[in-house]
């Protein structure tokens, strides 16, 4: 089928709250030199979305002001220098912004197969949260068979994704979620122990399981009161990552044991890295984690799905914190 000129998209007409978020006209762009023009079946969430939607995270250069930073669906044309990529494959894709459309440009090296097995709308939940996963607990804090990770917010999009990976890729796994059901679907999925936060402190409860020893990787999305607990639950020359601050990112903390225990701190954002970079992971990603999605050992997690003229009743939805896994939106 012929490529339309316009298409529906989802704007930020202000910043502000999700009802900021409108459907509008905007054209269709032609792939550039090493692109792909994706005809988008879904889009993930993810808290950056609701970041930028509020006027904390602008794009970076170049970018599309339209928010959505993964997509799945067919490739719908495609530019100079793709590879093999051809018109009619299903593919997902991590992309700096456009997701929320019918149609989105994506660089070739930051796209990928739908895994065998895995429904294509499915795989929309797959890029952003495997793309952070990887690059913050396998490439910068190098966890390793025979380790401990803590995650924290067990239960949402990076938490499912962390504990599964690490669990299949032989580390000891324990989370942190704010229910029951959270905790229960944290051990579901591979964790040896989930702590409802609102009930036990956490740093008291990682301290028993692991006879005090602590662990040796902790993957933190929440900041604030959570560090100094963080940094005295590490073991020695454990590795603390941090890729979100939701309780705030200014903390008065004591570093004589980072120096004592020999403890390294790593922070990263995905979206400003270069293609460069994120075509490293993306490879990463294609030899070591889609097997494990085409075998079935583990899956993206959805926990809804709306379509795409209701992305202000998702994002009210993620400001909840009441979902489990990925929230999608449907073209």
């Amino acid at each position: 089928m012929p490529v339309p000129t316009e298409m529906i998209a989802i704007e930020i007409t202000e910043p502000g709250g999700p009802d900021v978020l409108k459907p509008t006209t905007r054209p269709v762009d032609k792939p550039g030199n090493g692109e792909v023009l994706i005809k988008v079946v879904a889009a993930g969430i993810n808290r950056p979305d609701v970041f930028q939607r509020k006027g904390a995270y602008p794009p970076p250069p170049g970018a599309p002001d339209i928010p959505g930073l993964e997509v799945s669906g067919t490739i719908a044309a495609v530019g100079p220098d793709v590879g093999a990529w051809q018109v009619g494959d299903a593919v997902c894709a991590l992309v700096a912004g456009g997701g929320y459309a019918e149609y989105c440009l994506a660089p070739v090296e930051q796209v990928l197969p739908v895994p065998r097995g895995i429904d294509l709308c499915d795989a929309a939940a797959l890029p952003e949260t495997f793309f952070t996963v990887w690059t913050n607990v396998f490439d910068r804090a190098a966890l390793k068979p025979g380790e401990s990770l803590l995650v924290h917010g067990g239960s949402s999009g990076i938490g499912t994704t962390a504990i599964q990976l690490a669990k299949n890729l032989g580390a000891t796994v324990y989370a942190t979620a704010g229910s029951p059901e959270k905790c229960a679907l944290c051990e579901t999925l591979g964790a040896a122990k989930a702590i409802n936060y609102r009930e036990i402190d956490f740093e008291d409860a990682i301290r028993t399981e692991t006879g005090g020893r602590g662990v040796d990787v902790i993957l933190d999305m929440v900041g604030g009161d959570y560090v100094p607990k963080n940094l005295r639950l590490l073991a020695t020359e454990g590795r603390l990552v941090f890729i979100a601050f939701l309780n705030g990112s200014k903390v008065e903390v004591d570093f004589s044991r980072l120096m004592r225990n020999r403890l390294q701190i790593h922070g990263s954002t995905l979206r400003p890295q270069s293609i460069a970079a994120k075509g490293k992971i993306a490879e990463n990603l294609r030899d070591t984690v889609w097997p494990l999605l085409e075998s079935g050992a583990i899956r993206p997690i959805i926990d809804s799905r709306f379509p795409l003229a209701e992305a202000a009743q998702a994002h009210a939805l993620m400001e909840t914190s009441s979902h489990m896994g990925k929230i999608l939106l449907t073209v």
